[in-house]
């Protein structure tokens, strides 16, 4: 019903609009028919002139009516010009002559007028139909696209899920043996030392597999503020120092001179850098060295953790910041993951290469300001 109230009032209005051209077209056609007759035969060069306005209302005809439209007012301009025509023929017949072969002139603009602006129509559509169906393909895209995404979600719950309930049961048998050897009364005071650090040890391991869970599932909002990069990595540095116990691997700190502030949560940041530090050390060998390099990249900063370790397999170089995915024997192989989800949510990339000649190299990269970023 609404479609057909559409056409009904699109009608009157056509009708109204194609009326109104062609009154345009003959009123134009009549308008220089009108002055060929009136203007004297002495003033050849104003004939001239009316002579070559016909084009415009055909021109205009071919355009919006194509090439039969084109035609028709070529031939109305031909029959226009005809009284001067006749009137020229008894002063000049040889020109009056070129003045008849005008109108042949006139069709073959019109028709050709109209035959371009026919396929020009005919591509304008062709353009609005591909356009129209590119637009149902992307919105189907876009669907298909969210589908994936809670696919995605769904498979990281998951895979999150088995994970924990895997790494979760290790520490429960430890716990349930120690348990077990203190239930029996009567062991030695070394054995009951022993159970109990065990005990410590994997409840310590559980929280913090819990606590780098809970940090990957539920992510903290990052509360974005300005800060100096070195305000922000002297403490991490400094704090990574203590990872390094008896390996004697030296941390170094290579900040670029007059580096930019940037918008960000530095908790976060620190938080991301300390956890590919520890990994750098953990990595390295026994009097290697760490080095943490800050270099600005336009409206971006760029933060490197080299590190001069074993480096890690090509085949693994894909699933490093997968959830769970460690090749440490104690890992919970959550740190990479959170590394990469904060990176994300301050609209930054983190990438994994070989450091040449040996280690590996994590680079992260962080856009200068959040709102170009977002």
């Amino acid at each position: 019903m609404v479609s057909e109230l559409k056409i009904a009032l699109r009608l009157p209005a056509e009708s109204h609009s194609v009326a109104a051209r062609w009154t345009a077209i003959l009123g134009g056609i009549l308008f220089g028919g009108g002055m060929h007759y009136l203007t004297p035969l002495s003033s050849p060069h104003w004939h001239n002139i009316l002579q070559h306005l016909y084009y415009l209302p055909i021109v205009f005809a071919g355009m919006y009516f194509g090439w039969r439209g084109g035609l028709a007012a070529g031939l109305l301009a031909g029959l226009s010009s005809l009284p001067y025509s006749f009137r020229l023929m008894s002063v000049t017949p040889a020109y009056a002559s070129d003045q008849l072969l005008d109108i042949v002139v006139f069709c073959g603009a019109g028709i050709f007028t109209g035959i371009l602006a026919q396929r020009g129509r005919e591509q304008r559509k062709t353009l609005e139909r591909t356009t129209a169906r590119l637009t149902e393909v992307y919105k189907e895209l876009q669907g298909s696209f969210e589908k994936v995404k809670r696919a995605e979600r769904l498979s990281a719950a998951g895979q999150l899920s088995a994970g924990l309930a895997h790494e979760i049961r290790n520490p429960l048998a430890s716990l349930a043996g120690a348990a077990g050897v203190l239930r029996r009364g009567q062991v030695p005071e070394r054995t009951r030392q022993e159970c109990v650090s065990i005990i410590e040890r994997e409840c310590e391991r559980l929280n913090r597999l819990l606590s780098h869970f809970l940090d990957f599932a539920r992510p903290r909002p990052p509360q974005y503020r300005q800060a100096d990069l070195r305000s922000i990595l002297d403490p991490v540095v400094d704090l990574a120092s203590h990872a390094v116990g008896s390996k004697q691997v030296r941390i170094r700190l290579d900040l670029a001179p007059e580096l930019p502030a940037i918008e960000c949560d530095p908790e976060q940041i620190q938080q991301a850098v300390l956890n590919l530090l520890i990994n750098a050390v953990h990595a390295s060998a026994v009097g290697g060295e760490v080095v943490v390099a800050v270099r600005p990249r336009n409206e971006r900063v760029s933060i490197q953790v080299k590190d001069e370790g074993s480096g890690i397999k090509a085949e693994n170089m894909n699933r490093i910041f997968d959830p769970f995915f460690t090749t440490k024997e104690d890992g919970t192989g959550l740190g990479l993951s959170v590394v990469h989800q904060i990176v994300e949510q301050h609209g930054g990339t983190i990438a994994a290469e070989p450091n040449m000649p040996r280690g590996a190299v994590f680079q992260i990269i962080l856009p200068r300001w959040q709102g170009a970023a977002r």
